[in-house]
């Protein structure tokens, strides 16, 4: 697959003339490439629909396109089927001890803010919803059709997910990224940026600050300083525990994310590790929640 993306980076229509693309790391979802071309740096992002985890890439473009116009992502210079050509920033590549910072989380939680609410406008045509607890009824049933390793313990947990909807309760509609971990953020030294759209949607703004928190290992004193910040007051009461409950549900995602994955996923990476760790973060974070109840 690294040489058909290679050879399909290298032959875009918009370089000038023979280019070099060289890998770029840390894609689970594209084939990742950095170009040059008369002096400009560019990052070539390879890869189609893949209907199995929600990813259509008409739905990435659009909010990498909005993303772009309300000054939080890079610019789209180029798009065709499978492919997005972006400027390259010149940064550093955020690790979730970078985000755990103080000062940095406040710069997180001010452009989670922006892109909640400054997106919605510059977006066109359709786009998708990202609702985690319908994505996770949609990998139940893969992996039942799947005949996954892990299909006994599914009605539990898919119960689990009912039990867990129902403590979020009814939530307020923004523009999510869906997929905050450290590496979707970079800082060039004079602002951040966010990149990797490809679960974008609309969603309740829970699941962003509990995915962020989740995928960076949050402990409850960060949490509640992010939530604070967010909405301008302690998270108390109701905000607390359907907070809780969303924290859970990031968790699961993940984790049945991973499940799905080991089946589908044609990348050289231990899913099944990746799976064991989430399930047992998931189980503590549900044990803490259930506590709460």
């Amino acid at each position: 697959m690294s040489d058909q993306a290679r050879a399909k980076a290298s032959g875009l229509s918009y370089w000038s003339g023979p280019v070099n693309p060289k890998p770029l790391g840390g894609g689970l979802t594209n084939t990742n490439f950095v170009v040059e071309d008369e002096g400009r740096k560019y990052v070539v992002r390879i890869g189609e629909d893949i209907p199995v985890h929600g990813i259509m890439r008409f739905n990435e473009r659009a909010a990498s396109q909005a993303a772009y116009m309300a000054g939080l992502s890079p610019k789209v210079v180029h798009c065709e089927q499978g492919v997005l050509v972006l400027d390259f920033i010149e940064s550093k590549t955020l690790e979730p001890a970078d985000v755990r910072g103080p000062q940095m989380l406040a710069q997180i939680v001010g452009l989670l803010k922006r892109i909640h609410h400054d997106i919605p406008p510059h977006l066109e045509g359709p786009m998708l919803t990202f609702w985690v607890f319908q994505v996770l009824r949609n990998y139940t049933r893969t992996l039942k059709e799947d005949a996954s390793r892990m299909v006994a313990g599914l009605p539990r947990l898919q119960q689990i997910s009912e039990e867990l909807e129902s403590a979020v309760g009814p939530v307020q509609l923004v523009f999510g990224h869906n997929d905050l971990l450290a590496a979707n953020f970079l800082d060039d030294g004079s602002m951040l940026w966010v990149i990797d759209w490809d679960y974008a949607g609309f969603n309740s703004p829970l699941f962003d600050l509990a995915n962020l928190a989740s995928n960076n290992e949050f402990g409850i004193d960060l949490e509640r300083e992010m939530l604070a910040c967010y909405f301008g007051s302690q998270p108390e009461g109701a905000l607390w525990y359907s907070y809780s409950a969303m924290k859970c549900a990031s968790l699961l995602r993940e984790a049945m994310w991973s499940m799905v994955s080991e089946k589908h996923s044609q990348l050289d990476f231990d899913y099944i590790q990746y799976t064991a760790e989430n399930l047992e973060r998931f189980e503590q974070a549900y044990d803490s929640f259930r506590r709460l109840t």
